[in-house]
């Protein structure tokens, strides 16, 4: 037991080195995988229009109503949409658009027996964390259609509208390989890669929190 502690103490400031290069690695990789997200992020927003669409309530009345008006509003744009070449030509297009979505969309809600007033325009809006299909987005600022239904305080429903990941002869829930092509087209490839992968980012962050919180 004596030599044991003795070969501790003798080598203390050896072990405590090591502990410290460790402990300032994985700051360092956390720091720069944040980076990496940081940058993956803004180029995101910089090529990509997203479609956001908002519902009245969590009933499950106004959550089905979400999801009548998202695929009137994705039959009505898709073909206008379908030669666009980049996010501000798309947008144009939405812009120019805006009275007619509504009317849209409150047409399907008359439809179904709702007078709920609609609200469709296009600006910033700060997204959490998402995750579409095998991608996930980073949380940040981003252009996106936003079609508010009623008080808007239900559970939203999204995807990216430019490039085309939203209306492939229908409203998908699964990105489909036109729409994997569509977006790896717009973006620089360690962007793509970064998409793909930011979910095990996350993982990552979590595991290293100890350390980021020791370097606080």
């Amino acid at each position: 037991m004596h030599r044991i502690q003795a070969f501790f103490r003798k080598y203390r400031t050896i072990f405590e080195t090591l502990f410290l290069l460790v402990i300032l690695a994985g700051g360092c990789l956390w720091k720069y995988q944040e980076f990496q997200l940081q940058r993956t992020q803004q180029e995101l927003a910089e090529k990509i229009l997203r479609f956001h669409v908002l519902a009245n309530s969590d009933s499950r009345t106004d959550q089905a109503l979400k999801l009548k008006v998202r695929d009137a509003v994705g039959a009505f744009m898709q073909p206008k949409l379908s030669a666009v070449t980049d996010r501000e030509q798309c947008s144009r297009i939405v812009r120019n658009h805006l009275r007619q979505i509504e009317a849209v969309a409150e047409r399907t809600l008359r439809q179904e027996g709702y007078t709920y007033p609609v609200s469709a325009r296009i600006g910033t809006v700060d997204f959490p964390q998402k995750t579409y299909g095998n991608y996930t987005f980073p949380a940040g600022d981003y252009e996106a259609l936003n079609l508010m239904i009623g008080s808007g305080k239900g559970r939203n429903w999204w995807c990216v509208m430019y490039p085309n990941m939203c209306f492939h002869g229908a409203v998908y829930e699964v990105v489909d390989e036109d729409a994997k092509k569509s977006l790896k087209k717009v973006l620089s490839e360690d962007a793509y890669d970064a998409v793909l992968k930011s979910g095990k980012y996350r993982v990552r962050f979590k595991y290293l929190d100890f350390l980021n919180r020791w370097l606080k």
